[in-house]
């Protein structure tokens, strides 16, 4: 398998050589990195046209005429790639030197999976690995839990645990990717794993390869919690919200996530997203918030009046038209 690396850079030069030598420096060597610069006005640039003069059978450097934002920029970064897997990468973190040569070989030995990530440490702006737990986690919390991961209602329903940083794709996959759809809050490597879910093609692999710079300079983060065994019991119960024995507490949050993701399903389909996700979300979300209205009205009836007026009132918790 040849490899392709999708970079996309924007101001980081503070963080960039180090990240550029990790994957250099992988066991199992990549066989182009395509990046693709967003109008960086530091020495990102410089540094990327060194790289360039002494790697020039690896180094692809485009640079945007206008700024692209970081949707749009992986969306061009991807296109641009012309080998069979495709690893996407941030501009400030580290690559841990087995990640190439874990990942293929999960690849070789999944046919099935298209979309692949990984778990990954935390680390400081001095590169320090820190002590916290992250939601690549969560996957590894619920089975040890003996909880049935459900990746496409997971990350429709209750939230993304897929990061593009620690993402790989099969190029022929990527045709049903793109072009990534544009919406404010709404990333790639959400879609990416959706796409990938639903086709029953995407995984998370528990093998820690990269090291996730964690400051305050990201354009997109939050992905990290207190390293306590509290921390992980809280996880457990915000991504097994569709479990067994839930209270009146967990029943409130599963209709406000399932209304959350009815809407975004619907505004995808009112700007002209075409994709049978879209469709199977939209009717999910419905048939799953009658039957969570159903249970709740079940076991809590006289509270579960109550909460229905003062939604009907406030406009909470309702599956909007």
């Amino acid at each position: 398998m040849r490899t392709s690396v999708a970079l996309c850079t924007y101001n980081g030069e503070k963080y960039l050589q180090e990240q550029l030598d990790s994957i250099l420096n992988q066991n199992l060597p990549v066989d182009e990195i395509v990046v693709c610069d967003d109008g960086s006005t530091d020495r990102t640039v410089k540094i990327l046209q060194e790289y360039e003069l002494k790697y020039p059978e690896i180094f692809r450097i485009y640079k945007n005429e206008k700024n692209l934002r970081s949707v749009k920029n992986f969306e061009k970064a991807i296109s641009l790639c012309k080998h069979e897997i495709i690893f996407l990468s941030d501009q400030d973190d580290l690559w841990v030197s087995t990640k190439t040569e874990i990942m293929l070989q999960y690849f070789r030995e999944h046919p099935e999976i298209a979309v692949l990530c990984s778990n990954g440490f935390g680390i400081d702006d001095y590169g320090k690995e820190l002590d916290v737990i992250t939601i690549w986690d969560v996957p590894q919390f619920l089975r040890e839990s003996k909880i049935q991961v459900d990746y496409f209602k997971m990350i429709s329903y209750v939230g993304n645990i897929a990061t593009g940083a620690t993402m790989a794709v099969r190029r022929n996959f990527t045709e049903k990717l793109l072009p990534f759809p544009v919406k404010q809050g709404f990333h790639h490597d959400e879609w990416m794993a959706l796409v990938g879910s639903y086709y029953q093609k995407f995984d998370l692999i528990p093998d820690r390869l990269i090291k996730y710079r964690l400051h305050q300079d990201q354009q997109v983060g939050g992905i990290s919690y207190p390293n306590t065994e509290d921390t992980k019991k809280q996880l457990i119960r915000f991504f097994n919200l569709f479990g067994h024995n839930r209270n009146f507490a967990a029943y409130k949050k599963l209709l406000k996530r399932l209304t959350e993701s009815y809407s975004k399903a619907q505004d995808f389909a009112k700007n002209g997203i075409k994709h049978e996700l879209v469709d199977q979300q939209l009717s999910d979300a419905v048939y799953l918030y009658r039957q969570t209205q159903s249970e709740l009205r079940r076991k809590y009836p006289v509270r579960a009046f109550i909460l229905s007026h003062l939604d009907s009132i406030t406009g909470k918790r309702q599956l909007k038209p």
